[in-house]
């Protein structure tokens, strides 16, 4: 965490959410637990902060010049090309077939493998920040995540699918 109020926060959630639902199990249970939802706490941020940074980007490109003038992006997107359209039939099959290749190649990578990968380019995590979720070193980080990239590429060309 760059932001120590931020840090904070996600460490009382996480606590939080362990009084909440665990308060009734064995105290010699909880570093477990509590490391469990501090991981996936931490991970709920990056999600919900790429997101948003996301929908920020995008609005704040459709904003005018003159910012004088009352202003709704919404009104300026044409329909034509609609990224947001649902695709064609055949176009959604084919994104579907891909991804059940992908999630089933990412199903057999080894756990820690298959962790490095997802934080690292799912989550958009960097080196030190996955090094840390996962509480091993840097070079671990790009141990799994070299591992996973090339069993990945391995499966999904045996698989048949063509890699760029």
């Amino acid at each position: 965490m760059h932001n120590e109020h931020t840090a904070l926060d996600i460490v009382q959630d996480a606590m939080i959410k362990l009084a909440e639902k665990y308060g009734d199990k064995p105290a010699n249970e909880y570093p477990q637990l509590f490391q469990r939802i501090l991981q996936n706490t931490i991970r709920d941020h990056y999600r919900r902060q790429k997101v948003r940074n996301t929908w920020t980007t995008l609005f704040s490109s459709l904003m005018p010049k003159n910012e004088d003038d009352e202003f709704d992006p919404l009104e300026s997107l044409a329909d034509e090309d609609n990224p947001s359209a649902p695709p064609l039939p055949d176009a959604a099959l084919q994104q579907k077939q891909v991804i059940a290749r992908i999630e089933r190649a990412l199903e057999r990578l080894p756990a820690r493998q298959r962790e490095a990968f997802l934080l690292r380019y799912w989550e958009g995590m960097d080196i030190a920040e996955t090094a840390a979720v996962m509480g091993c070193t840097e070079g671990s980080v790009k141990t799994h995540c070299s591992r996973a990239t090339h069993a990945l590429a391995a499966a999904l060309k045996n698989t048949g699918m063509e890699l760029p």
